[in-house]
């Protein structure tokens, strides 16, 4: 009965979640393309994707509008969203069969080494979804970089994406920029279950549960945030898979 309850619970919280993430991710599907657009930028102009560089956030928003259309600000974000009901999946799934070997007790072992089991359960099972979800990350940059400024686009669509990169490069070139991802994704997936799994029996209580829970999100993403930056340079450019 209790496991049933359990079960109940992760099934009910799984797809709140997925359907908070759904409506967060397209919400601010906007000022990620923008944000995409403004790092890129320099690389777009030399590929002849984009005649002058954007003057900030407010004139990239008002070219694109203009150039574009309204429904462009969501170029890429069916790939974002697709992701998130199989990340958090294997995530989570990977993490318990990685703790299981790389795990430690607290009371055997020591606290440093259960806090490196923690950390490294979560970098291993961050990595692993990573190399499973990858090709999803790769297509959404691309359609997301994928400006109309000065001439057609390159992509149709998400399926397009995968359709051209397979042709012209088989499954490598889904996977360009896949070396330095995984140092972000190892980052921020170590970080997170590290501290949130090895403050959960501390500090987890009541009220404390929340900023537990939001200070571990923003913790490893801030450690991950340059090799992500760098892996958006790769995937644009079409470079090797830098290992």
């Amino acid at each position: 009965m209790a496991m049933n309850r359990k079960s109940e619970k992760f099934y009910a919280d799984f797809v709140m979640g997925g359907t908070a993430a759904v409506v967060s991710k397209s919400a601010a599907a906007p000022i990620e393309r923008v944000k995409l657009l403004l790092q890129n930028q320099g690389e777009l102009i030399k590929r002849g994707q984009l005649r002058r560089p954007y003057v900030g956030i407010g004139d990239c928003f008002s070219r694109v509008l203009k150039e574009e259309g309204f429904l462009s600000f969501w170029r890429g974000n069916q790939a974002n969203v697709i992701r998130y009901f199989p990340t958090q999946a294997f995530n989570f799934a990977f993490k318990g069969y990685f703790k299981s070997l790389l795990g430690r007790s607290k009371e055997k072992d020591g606290y440093t080494k259960w806090f490196i089991g923690n950390v490294a359960s979560g970098s291993a099972a961050g990595a692993t979804t990573s190399l499973l979800l990858y090709h999803l990350d790769y297509a959404r940059t691309r359609l997301g970089t994928d400006s109309r400024g000065s001439r057609q686009r390159q992509f149709k669509g998400l399926l397009d994406v995968y359709s051209k990169t397979w042709s012209s490069d088989g499954i490598v070139g889904l996977y360009r920029g896949f070396g330095v991802s995984i140092i972000g994704i190892t980052l921020y997936r170590g970080m997170y279950f590290g501290i949130y799994d090895t403050l959960k029996p501390i500090v987890l209580v009541g009220s404390l549960e929340w900023q537990v829970k939001l200070t571990c999100p923003f913790a490893g993403k801030l450690f991950s945030q340059f090799p992500v930056r760098v892996e958006h340079h790769y995937r644009l450019r079409g470079l090797c898979i830098p290992f």
